[in-house]
Formats: structure tokens, C-alpha cells, sequence
């Protein structure tokens, strides 16, 4: 997912060649923590069926939890970044900082950072979905 999140950002010509690497890192983290839980809720769905739907119970699962670790990962790393103008921790006033600056962290990423996913990341996605499938038979 790194390099497919490298090649997006050299693909769309970006500017900040000095922040290719920490981009690459949250990626490569997002897909090292989503791999074994995805792994596991793709089997749970799709061992013993059709290869259509083993197929698509490990194209959803690494998917969704491809996208979903990375996007806690971009949040993570937003939120401390914005830590240093919260409220003191556990407050009332900290936990509505918190919450909502997660929530747009995520919306950022969904509008912004998954279309690094594409094209490498599709096509890596297919590929491993039609591998793991057909080991499940």
C-alpha cells in the first residue's frame, strides 16, 4: 500500500517531495495492522463457500480494513498534531476535540487520501483477493 501510495503521489505530480516518506509510512502501517485482522474475517466469511463468494468476502475484508487501519493511522498522527491547541486531557471540552477532530481527520482521508489507493492499490487488492480464494478451496 506504500507504494501504491507513492506512486498516487508521483502520479498527481505533488510538490512536497519531503513528505513522500511519513505519506508512505502511514500507508505502510495502515496495511501491516489491517493484513492479519483482514486475513482472518476473510476466512471467517469465505471458507467453505463458492469461489465467488470467498472472492468477495477477502476483497471486502481487505479492503474495508485496509482503508480503515490507514485512516486511524492518518487520524492518530492529524489529532496529535492538533493536541497542542485541545483543552486539557479528560475534559468535557477535550473529549468534543477529540471526537471531532477524529471524525474529520477520516473525512479528510476519505476524500483525500484514498484515491492513493488507485491504481496500484486496486490492482494489488484484486490480485491478493483471487490468491487468498483460491487458497481457501
Amino acid at each position: 500500500m506504500s507504494l501504491s501510495a507513492l506512486f498516487g503521489l508521483w502520479l498527481r505530480d505533488w510538490q512536497t517531495a519531503s513528505h513522500y516518506l511519513p505519506v508512505a509510512l502511514v500507508f505502510a502501517a495502515g496495511g501491516v495492522i489491517a493484513f492479519p485482522l483482514a486475513l482472518f474475517s476473510a476466512r471467517l466469511f469465505g471458507l467453505g463457500r463458492r469461489h465467488e463468494a470467498a472472492f468477495a468476502a477477502t476483497f471486502i475484508a481487505f479492503a474495508v480494513f485496509t482503508i480503515g487501519f490507514t485512516a486511524l493511522a492518518f487520524a492518530i498522527l492529524y489529532r496529535s498534531y492538533y493536541a497542542e491547541w485541545h483543552a486539557p486531557a479528560f475534559t468535557i471540552t477535550w473529549i468534543f476535540q477529540l471526537v471531532f477532530t477524529t471524525a474529520s481527520a477520516i473525512g479528510q482521508f476519505a476524500v483525500l487520501g484514498t484515491r492513493l489507493y488507485f491504481p496500484l492499490g486496486f490492482v494489488a487488492l484484486g490480485a491478493i483477493s483471487a490468491w487468498i480464494a483460491m487458497k481457501m478451496r
